[in-house]
């Protein structure tokens, strides 16, 4: 065991790369990492951010085109953010909500439940979007043996969506590969179709396959189809996300939400928007429900609500179905240590302030439309299929052919996704996510904080290496 510094000596801030190349591959266990492909090659430090910029321990500089992970909505190294989490360490650095409270969580869950659609007004803070998910679930089944309804318990969602690690989260989970490592997990979930249009199943779309309502309703009725099949009195919540994530960011199509609102409300289902992407302006509102009119009964969320410079996410439920839980001797029997840590809390507050005081959802909502245009620019490479998304979060999906939208076999995925698309990317200086859960998709949403010089750099990179991919089939 060693206790070497990882600083050189000389100025500070200069890294001995060489001892965090040996103590990284030695002793640190990276998530969603295959270990092996460093065997031969170095593991990539980031050791600085500015603005939207990264900084690796060899000093190169990259454009942060995924905001970390859907996260750094403000961008990196903001002081305001760095004292605000200071601040509240020297005054409480720590406090559990177990029956107990703070200043920072009283007032974060009150500024959040400002934002938040109709009478979701109770939020219950969580250490990330996994537990937010998973307290969702806990809490839609709870609430229904509080009402007399104890065999509403199970959950729809759709294919390919990701909804996080933990065992119920990744039980809604839509991705088989994702989870049967660890099966058997949690029983009583159930998927139905997404809403990708550019892959839609024929005959759902309209006769030419291109009416986007039709589809939206047909995609919609599966839930209900869901419902019915499984027994209404069984059926406890269906968890969407406002733009699916996993498979490369579909939105909804028009009026989906909607008819899914007159499904749930038809078979008293809860309606859970999970946005740990979607919320705290991704999509150029607080929420995604907000960007897409439709009144859920919880909403999930993390990532944005302090920018990354904090962990910390949260489950925001409406009055009813808070209500059973005023009762006398009444208790949700669920809680996590760190949820709603004041450092955290004390962060999210002030991130919040700065989106105010800022103007950060209108930056997003007119620099949007600059953000699709300039990315539809690659469909002029033979490579690229469909550019689809919303706000600050497009997926670009790659195909063999763009007539007949052919995509690649698992092993052609492989050579050409991540042998070389994704490490030349990298190479060329843009940090994003090449992602291969659905079909091959390159996903990117920057820091919010972006406009059209940072639109045209990620365009341009992404030009040099598709080209040079496209050439490779």
């Amino acid at each position: 065991m060693s206790h070497d510094s990882h600083l050189a000596d000389g100025p500070a801030g200069t890294f001995d790369e060489g001892h965090l190349q040996r103590a990284a591959k030695d002793h640190l266990w990276m998530h969603f990492t295959r270990h092996g492909a460093y065997d031969t090659a170095d593991v990539p430090i980031m050791v600085r951010g500015e603005g939207v910029h990264l900084f690796d321990s060899k000093g190169k500089r990259y454009l942060d085109g995924l905001a970390g992970l859907f996260v750094s909505q403000l961008g990196h190294g903001r002081e305001d953010l760095a004292e605000a989490a200071a601040a509240q360490a020297r005054q409480l650095a720590f406090m559990p909500l177990w029956s107990y409270a703070h200043p920072s969580a009283i007032e974060l869950a009150e500024k959040v439940a400002s934002y938040a659609p109709g009478d979701l007004n109770r939020v219950f803070f969580t250490s990330g979007g996994g537990e937010a998910v998973e307290s969702a679930w806990k809490l839609a089944k709870n609430y229904f043996k509080l009402t007399g309804r104890p065999m509403k318990h199970k959950v729809i969602s759709r294919t390919i969506a990701y909804h996080g690690t933990t065992a119920g989260a990744l039980s809604i989970t839509g991705l088989p590969l994702l989870k049967q490592q660890f099966e058997p997990l949690v029983p009583s979930t159930f998927r139905v179709p997404n809403t990708n249009i550019y892959r839609a199943p024929a005959g759902t779309a309209g006769p030419d396959g291109d009416d986007d309502e039709a589809f939206g309703r047909w995609a919609a009725d599966q839930i209900g189809v869901a419902i019915e099949n499984e027994g209404p009195d069984t059926v406890a919540a269906v968890f969407l996300e406002p733009v699916q994530n996993a498979g490369g960011c579909f939105p909804p199509p028009p009026g989906y939400f909607q008819r899914v609102r007159e499904i749930c409300d038809e078979h008293d289902v809860l309606l859970v928007s999970d946005e740990v992407i979607c919320a705290f302006g991704r999509l150029g509102h607080m929420f995604g429900a907000e960007r897409f009119g439709y009144q859920p009964d919880i909403i999930t969320c993390a990532k944005g609500i302090t920018s990354g410079y904090a962990p910390l996410g949260a489950m925001i439920a409406s009055d009813r179905l808070m209500a059973p839980f005023l009762e006398d001797k009444a208790m949700f029997a669920h809680g996590y240590t760190f949820g709603g840590h004041p450092v955290s809390t004390a962060v999210g507050l002030k991130n919040l302030q700065i989106f105010e005081e800022e103007g950060v959802l209108e930056h997003v909502r007119t620099h949007a439309p600059h953000f699709r245009s300039t990315l539809e620019r690659l469909k002029d490479l033979p490579i690229v299929g469909d550019v689809r998304g919303d706000g600050f979060f497009y997926g670009i999906e790659l195909v063999k052919d763009q007539t007949t939208r052919e995509s690649f076999t698992a092993e052609e995925c492989e050579r050409l996704l991540f042998g070389f698309v994704s490490k030349q990317l990298y190479a060329e200086g843009l940090y994003c996510r090449a992602d291969d859960r659905g079909d091959p998709v390159i996903q990117l949403a920057p820091p919010l904080v972006c406009d059209q010089t940072h639109f045209d750099e990620m365009e341009q990179i992404l030009r040099t290496v598709l080209d040079k991919a496209g050439s490779m089939m």
